[in-house]
This record gives C-alpha cells, structure tokens and sequence, in this order.
C-alpha cells in the first residue's frame, strides 16, 4: 500500500486496515426489489441466473448501530475508513473485472482490502483517495475483482453547486442507447434501503440545502451507475459484460430530467449520464467476453 506524504498523510501513516471477509447469501429478493425500483415488469433474475453487473452491491451490507451513525448519517466508525478528522466521504469510481457472473441464491464470499492510498490536491483542497479492492468467491472459484476508489476530506467543502433546480428542461442526445431518468424522493428512499445508506444527502431536503449547500436531494453514484449499466442490460441481454469501469464527476438532483445514453461498438460500449445543464455526470466504458 502505497501512502503519499502531505498534510492528510501524517493521519494515515500507520493506517494499514487488514483484509476483511465476509460472506453472503445472494437472495433473489433484492434483485426483485431493484427490478421494481427500475420499472420492470417482473424480476429481471432469478434463483439459479446469473447476477447483472454490479448488482451484488445489492449484498453484503452493513447495518451499524445506530448510535454510530454521524450527524451526515455516515457510519463514525468502520474498517475501511481513515482515522482523518471531520472526515467527509464521496465516491468516485470504480473498475470490475467479471470472470463469470455470480449466480443468484448461491453463498458467496468476499475478500476485502485495502490496495492504494494516496493524497492530491483538489479545486476545493486536499483529498485523500482510498482503493479498496474486493474478490468475489463461489463454489470454490473467483467470479469477479472489483476495486472501489473513495475520496474523504477534512472538513466540508465550498462546492460550486446549482442554487435553482429545473425540473422541466431535457437533455438530448443521438446516441444509439436512450434511456430517460427522472429520480424522484421516493425512489432515493428506496434505494437507500435498498443499499442500507443513511447518508442524509438522498432524503432529508432541509438537511441537504441548509447544511451541504446542495439545492436539492442528491442521487446516489451508485443509482447512476447502475442506470447506465441499464443501457447495457436492456440492449444487449446476450452479451456477457467481461469488464467495466466508471467514475462519477458531479451530482444529479432529485427532480431534474436525465438521460442514460451509450455508444455500443463491436467490443465495448461508452456509457453516461447527462442532464440539460450536464453533459457527463458520470462515465463508463464496458468491455463484452
């Protein structure tokens, strides 16, 4: 694990969390319950099937006590977290390598650990970036790596953010893939439970714009990228997803109109998300087997 020396890295120096496992029973109930949040008329796996890219976010949870919730609604506390102070946590990306699908209703384990830390200089001030990678093990065997990359400030920042929403305006594209998004309070709540994530940011408006600065609840990354892997699933059903990465870049609000949109080639396909006022707040690439 490599540790970059700056203002943040003296907090970090001796952090050096060991692996973690844990296992997990992927029950076809939450896939049933995201393919309801996505509108689809019935579940879109079941026990036995092959599990859609990055749906096992759906499993292996963590549901602290409640007492070691923070103000934000972020765990105080946790294995992976950086013993920085005031710390403030955003996603930022990710990379999954599938080498075949994890299968509903089947256990599985997870291996987690920390492979990279390191500090950069932001617009807004320093950050510290942690990679947390996971493998993913069934009936014996590796079906997928995935590495998350995190960000955590001290402190909160002065983030430039919209100050009105517009909820009527719509973005256009004429790329191949479409597909419209209009994530409303109701459907945050329910992915929130969905992913056990009491971030305050995606339910508590009063919160989000008295205290974040944000104009409106904010959609999760996690939603975003699962939209996009939408196009994916929806078009291309037949073609097994080899690799995938993604990042997100800036927030979409609760109430505006967005679009997913891809670009398919013969081996890969180019995936985003964009409102009127965005082209791009979040990317990704899939490569097919």
């Amino acid at each position: 694990m490599h540790i970059a020396r700056s203002g943040l890295g003296p907090y970090v120096e001796s952090w050096s969390p060991g692996a973690v496992e844990d296992d997990d029973v992927l029950s076809p109930a939450p896939v049933a319950a995201l393919s309801a949040l996505l509108d689809q008329p019935e579940p879109v796996a079941a026990a036995g099937d092959p599990l859609p890219p990055l749906w096992h976010w759906l499993h292996f949870l963590q549901w602290p006590a409640q007492r070691d919730l923070g103000e934000d609604g972020h765990p105080r506390h946790g294995h992976f977290l950086p013993p920085i102070p005031d710390r403030q946590r955003m996603f930022a990306g990710g990379r999954c390598d599938i080498i075949e699908p994890l299968r509903i209703g089947d256990r599985a384990r997870r291996i987690s650990s920390v492979s990279t830390v390191t500090t950069k200089q932001g617009k807004t001030g320093e950050l510290l970036f942690v990679t947390v990678r996971s493998e993913y093990v069934q009936q014996g065997r590796t079906r997928l790596v995935e590495e998350q990359d995190i960000v955590y400030r001290s402190g909160r920042s002065a983030g430039q953010h919209p100050t009105d929403l517009d909820t009527s305006a719509t973005p256009h594209s004429d790329e191949t893939w479409q597909l419209p998004l209009q994530p409303d309070p109701r459907l945050l709540f329910r992915f929130s439970a969905l992913t056990a994530n009491a971030h305050r940011i995606h339910y508590d408006t009063p919160y989000v714009q008295g205290e974040e600065g944000y104009p409106g609840l904010v959609v999760h990354g996690p939603l975003l990228v699962l939209s996009m892997l939408e196009l994916v699933r929806r078009n291309t059903p037949d073609r097994p997803v080899r690799s995938l990465s993604y990042r997100l870049r800036s927030p979409a609000f609760a109430g505006e109109h967005a679009l997913a949109v891809g670009a398919p080639a013969d081996h890969n396909a180019t995936l985003r998300i964009a409102t009127h006022r965005e082209q791009r707040h979040a990317t990704a690439e899939v490569t097919f087997a």
